[in-house]
């Protein structure tokens, strides 16, 4: 238990410590968030908050890890899927800062991004982990070998994830406090799967998270851009896909499922039938309009992303309600 300790310790630390030194060199480099003109005018205030403080994942999350566990193929891949992706939300959020605009890179670009970087990634792990391509199934509790279909799955997983993550960055503090949940239930499952390095990146991605919280509360003094958003979307499903929980991910990561669908949801219902569902999408923006607190709704989903880690972590163990 000592080196998850220490990673979970050391990330943590490690965002607090350049949380300080990073908010004033995004101000000097002039690295503020633009805010979207057809967002919650609400939001219209935090115009100019320094936004790819993303970064401190990148330096954090590896930090804690590597000083912890010491390198090792597994955790190579599982840097791949945080680093990789990170760098796509890096390039994102320099084109929207350099350009003064609300959109970075456009979404061909971005998901072709994304794709690469998926297949590279679960390649490395089907067959430089010798992973395999069996899936776990959970409710019934049996295995079933998905061959070629296993690749499909990854890429939906890992593209899904990704841009789940970032569709729920949208409050203070909701994408890193709902990450945090995620990250201690995959602690839990990496340790009764004895599976140590597993279990130190979670710490690590739990600790980070927590150290980035610091800054990243309401009222924020800090944003992670999709620098951050996609690097933790590429961690949890990275991890999902180590740790053989593919299925279970659903489950455990359900809020922001959830998030990604209220915008699927809005954009069919909408093409379709000229009307929108809910008064705006992804979710959170919905109970803002409908009048509730950015802090009601960020505690709200916190709440629940930890329900959902839960459950996600009792279906990975077989454990019936």
């Amino acid at each position: 238990m000592e080196p998850v300790i220490y990673a979970f310790l050391i990330a943590g630390m490690v965002g607090l410590v350049t949380g300080p030194w990073l908010i004033p060199v995004l101000r000097r480099l002039k690295f503020g968030q633009n805010i979207r003109e057809d967002g919650p005018q609400a939001h219209m205030r935090k115009s100019g908050t320094p936004t790819m403080g993303g970064v401190m994942f990148l330096l954090a999350i590896p930090a804690g890890a590597l000083i912890a566990a010491g390198w090792s193929p597994v955790l190579g891949m599982l840097l791949l899927g945080t680093l990789s992706f990170g760098c796509i939300g890096f390039l994102d959020d320099a084109i929207k800062i350099i350009f003064k605009r609300s959109l970075g890179l456009r979404a061909k670009q971005k998901i072709l991004g994304q794709v690469l970087i998926a297949v590279v990634l679960t390649y490395g792990i089907v067959h430089g982990l010798d992973r395999g391509t069996a899936l776990y199934i959970p409710v019934g509790d049996f295995w079933w070998e998905a061959g070629n279909w296993y690749y499909v799955l990854a890429l939906v997983l890992i593209t899904g994830t990704t841009n789940a993550v970032n569709l729920a960055d949208g409050l203070d503090g909701l994408a890193a406090g709902m990450t945090f949940w995620v990250g201690l239930a995959f602690l839990v499952i990496a340790l009764a799967q004895n599976s140590m390095v597993a279990a130190v990146f979670a710490a690590a991605l739990a600790g980070g998270c927590l150290g980035f919280l610091f800054f990243n509360r309401h009222p924020a003094r800090m944003f992670m851009g999709d620098t951050g958003s996609l690097a933790l979307g590429g961690s949890i499903a990275t991890l999902a896909m180590v740790t053989r929980t593919e299925l279970v991910l659903p489950v455990l990561a359900g809020v922001f499922v959830v998030e990604a669908l209220s915008v699927i949801l809005q954009v069919v219902s909408f093409r379709l039938r000229g009307k929108r569902i809910f008064r705006m999408s992804p979710l959170h923006h919905h109970f803002e309009l409908c009048g509730w607190r950015e802090e009601v709704v960020v505690y709200s989903f916190w709440a629940l992303a930890l329900v959902a880690a839960a459950a996600g972590t009792m279906l990975a163990f077989n454990i019936r309600f």
